[in-house]
């Protein structure tokens, strides 16, 4: 028995989202808008079999993902037998899942942490109202952002789209995107997105503009009722406090709808790391790698 992959592709995206909601436990890879922007550049493929989908990654090294679908009810050591030689490699699997396999599998799997990937969650209304000393750095270079400039904050239409592909650019241009393989494949995952932007239908998004100028941007998506995931999110570094206010005016506006923030990993980034940690995440959906 084998599993047919294919290049990812928008046409299946509604059913895939059918899929993806029947997982007992969402990660943010996992959303269709990440699988999309990312799927070049790791060489993402999924294959349709069992009311599942299986996702296998080929760049920088083939190694499969989650199945998506409907977790309980799978025969997993039967289909992990029929479907893969051994060893099978899976990584960024949730740790709901991991359970799952342990429990039917034993000690036919050998688990790992896979730290760098776990997401970080927060509440909503922290990051909306700053409060107390553990946010006050945050809360002061929000009021100086707010106090120095005359900003107007307006979602994505056509036309922002355009805006936030060229500040992207110079983004790049600032940061030096040429010289870091990782920042030049985030560009490319964004720029996949917004030029899609119309035909993505989970996807949503932001700008501050100051003086007609886009001061930073936010690309996001609802990974479930309860949760909104922040994909990027880019400032320009000229104006103070910029980050911080785009994080807390686009999370205010989105208040109300979604009570979690999924800010994605760190990837094993030391100043990623420091910068999310000092939001205070509340949890974390936890990651593994699994070799069966």
């Amino acid at each position: 028995m084998t599993l047919n992959f294919e290049p990812i592709h928008l046409n299946k995206q509604d059913d895939y989202i059918k899929h993806f909601n029947e997982c007992s436990q969402k990660a943010s890879e996992y959303s269709f808008v990440n699988l999309w922007g990312w799927a070049e550049e790791y060489g993402l493929y999924w294959a349709w079999k069992d009311k599942f989908v299986w996702i296998k990654q080929t760049i920088p090294e083939t190694v499969y993902w989650a199945p998506v679908g409907k977790w309980e009810e799978a025969p997993w050591a039967r289909w992990l037998n029929d479907y893969f030689t051994r060893p099978a490699v899976f990584a960024r699997i949730p740790e709901d899942l991991r359970n799952r396999w342990e429990k039917v599998l034993g000690n036919r799997i050998i688990s790992e942490e896979a730290r760098d990937h776990w997401d970080y969650l927060y509440h909503a209304d922290e990051l909306v109202a700053l409060r107390g000393n553990r946010f006050h750095k945050k809360k002061n270079l929000l009021n100086q952002f707010i106090k120095k400039y005359q900003f107007e904050y307006i979602p994505f239409d056509r036309q922002i789209i355009n805006k936030a592909m060229a500040m992207q650019e110079n983004w790049c241009t600032w940061r030096d995107c040429e010289s870091s393989e990782s920042l030049s494949a985030e560009n490319r995952a964004i720029a996949r997105i917004l030029t899609s932007w119309e035909k993505l239908t989970t996807v949503t998004g932001a700008a501050i503009m100051v003086d007609n100028d886009m001061a930073a941007y936010t690309i996001a998506e609802s990974l479930t009722d309860e949760t909104l995931v922040i994909h990027f999110e880019k400032g320009n570094p000229n104006y103070k406090g910029v980050y911080q206010a785009i994080n807390q005016i686009f999370i205010e506006h989105s208040e109300g709808r979604h009570h979690v923030v999924n800010r994605q990993q760190d990837l094993g980034d030391e100043g990623l790391r420091k910068a999310k940690l000092s939001y205070h995440p509340f949890d974390f959906v936890k990651k593994y790698r699994i070799v069966v």
